[in-house]
């Protein structure tokens, strides 16, 4: 890389650290350009992004962000993922990590939080944010056609009232 090339690089991933809420960091030494195409894939998928990046430019990106405190993780091969969900990453993560021995979690930020493996594997284990959303929707719609029911009931009753009086008449 030309050094306005890691100029742009270093702006670009500060530009990303300032906007989302989680970084994960994964060790990705041994990997196959197969598998690592593999998990790229994944993220795609599930709407997070997965960058190898030279640990000395991810550093001068992670300076004066909420997610500086992930530095002492970027030694070695490593590998950043983030998106704007966080549960997306993490399950990524970890069911990429179950298949395949090379890929190691080592941790990651949420937020000011930081999370080391066992905090990513637990973020894994919650709903995503579209489950949520489908419970929180199911939530607010089972009232209203409660609701709506307990409306129609006695229109349908006073119905069946009037049609037994007009039975009767015609009887």
């Amino acid at each position: 890389m030309e050094r306005t090339e890691k100029r742009d690089f270093v702006a670009s991933l500060a530009t990303v650290f300032g906007e989302t809420s989680f970084v994960l960091v994964g060790r990705n030494a041994g990997l196959t350009v197969a598998a690592v195409d593999d998990l790229r894939r994944r993220m795609k998928a599930n709407g997070a992004t997965y960058k190898v990046a030279k640990n000395r430019l991810a550093m001068r990106a992670l300076d004066g962000t909420r997610f500086q405190g992930i530095s002492p993780l970027l030694k070695g091969p490593t590998a950043l993922a983030w998106s704007s969900d966080p549960v997306a990453v993490a399950k990524t993560a970890v069911e990429f990590a179950k298949g395949n021995d090379k890929f190691v979690i080592l941790g990651g930020a949420l937020g000011n939080q930081l999370l080391d493996a066992n905090g990513i594997k637990a973020l894994a284990e919650l709903p995503s944010l579209e489950t949520l959303r489908a419970s929180l929707l199911g939530m607010i719609q089972t009232p209203a056609s409660r609701i709506a029911s307990v409306l129609q009931a006695p229109g349908g009753q006073l119905a069946r009232v009037f049609k037994a009086y007009a039975d009767r008449d015609a009887a």
